[in-house]
């Protein structure tokens, strides 16, 4: 993982850290409460922190005809220096008037980067991990922009969906996907696409990152940095094989969620994966896992992953110390083993591991 912040933001210097809290749907209403308890627990290492409890979601949208209320991005702008979000519960059916509002709050706060880490935890304290590597996803733009028809034709109903990818959009993720693989220590960076059948769209993102290092005013920033492709199909196939060739992934919005999400099954659990949302002004952590109706209201979601995001929001806002006492402190009850859940074939419950946490802080 990358141990120093990627953008530099003024809460840096607060007194107090305002962090919006935004559970929203199924187990998020358990697993953001533990993530608030631990960056509690970290004391004089961050500046105070303030919650500010906000709304948003399925839930939300069921009771005020609203998923994402103006109210809640309104304060996040202006009152909050960052923010986590739980998870949300879209339904797979369309239904008039909904639409969902994480995807919608990382436009309106031009959150353009998904950052996911996924690293396996080593059996002692201070080996190598198998597995070590960053998905970055461009949070903005391809299938994503949800303009899709319906009409009739010759053979029946035909569905339609746009799909947008911009020079400017591109270039962006592709400087955010550099700064992370130079900060980090193989320093390697792998374009994931399928320009050899999508050659306009995803020849534009191929291009476009490619490009990145000749920008004026980069200066050869980027030199150390070596660059690789992988078709999306063939980079599945060998993220399953040999996990150890990636070291930092650059996609388009639809090819990142899909590789992240497969990338966990790697380590265990996608309750163990962590995301950040990022832009230049703001930052919003979100674990990768969904909302798991199964389970919800059960006790045993996994709070680790909401844990994890924590302190990637903490790391990216440059409080470095707090950030590696959660890391630290969720890769010892990993390895420890004691107090696992269901997912990772534990028994435990949410409280349970959360407090284990606590006890290791």
């Amino acid at each position: 993982m990358f141990r120093t912040p990627i953008r530099s933001f003024s809460a840096a210097a607060k007194q107090s850290l305002k962090i919006g809290l935004i559970p929203a749907d199924g187990i998020g209403k358990e697993v953001i409460p533990a993530a608030k308890e631990a960056i509690i627990a970290l004391g004089s290492d961050i500046p105070k922190p303030e919650f500010i409890d906000l709304v948003a979601g399925w839930e939300c949208f069921t009771r005020t005809g609203v998923a994402l209320p103006e109210e809640t991005v309104q304060i996040l702008r202006d009152e909050c220096d960052c923010a986590l979000f739980g998870s949300v519960s879209s339904p797979s059916r369309k239904v008039v008037g909904y639409s969902s509002p994480i995807v919608a709050l990382r436009k309106k706060l031009d959150l353009y980067a998904n950052i996911r880490p996924v690293v396996s935890v080593a059996p002692e304290a201070g080996q190598k991990p198998l597995v070590d590597l960053v998905v970055v996803r461009e949070n903005t733009e391809c299938l994503y922009v949800k303009e899709e028809t319906l009409t009739n034709g010759p053979n029946g109903k035909e569905a339609r969906a746009s799909r947008l990818i911009t020079e400017r959009a591109s270039r962006r993720i592709g400087q955010m996907a550099f700064e992370i693989a130079k900060s980090r220590s193989r320093q390697h960076l792998t374009i994931i696409h399928k320009s050899n059948v999508l050659s306009v769209t995803d020849g534009l993102f191929r291009e476009t990152v490619r490009s990145v290092p000749t920008l004026p005013g980069i200066d050869g920033k980027y030199n150390g940095v070596t660059i690789a492709e992988q078709l999306v199909d063939s980079a599945v196939y060998r993220l399953f094989r040999e996990p150890e060739i990636f070291d930092v992934m650059v996609a388009p919005n639809l090819y990142g969620d899909i590789i992240s999400d497969a990338a966990a099954a790697l380590v265990g659990s996608l309750g163990l994966i962590p995301s950040v949302n990022a832009g230049d002004n703001f930052i919003m952590g979100e674990p990768v896992h969904g909302s798991a109706p199964d389970i919800e209201g059960k006790g045993i979601a996994n709070p680790l992953a909401s844990i994890r995001s924590a302190a990637l929001m903490l790391r990216h806002l440059g409080y470095i110390k707090g950030a590696d006492r959660l890391d630290n402190a969720v890769d010892q009850v990993i390895r420890e083993g004691q107090f696992l859940t269901p997912d990772l074939k534990g028994t435990s419950t949410t409280t349970e591991v959360l407090n284990a946490v606590l006890g290791k802080l």
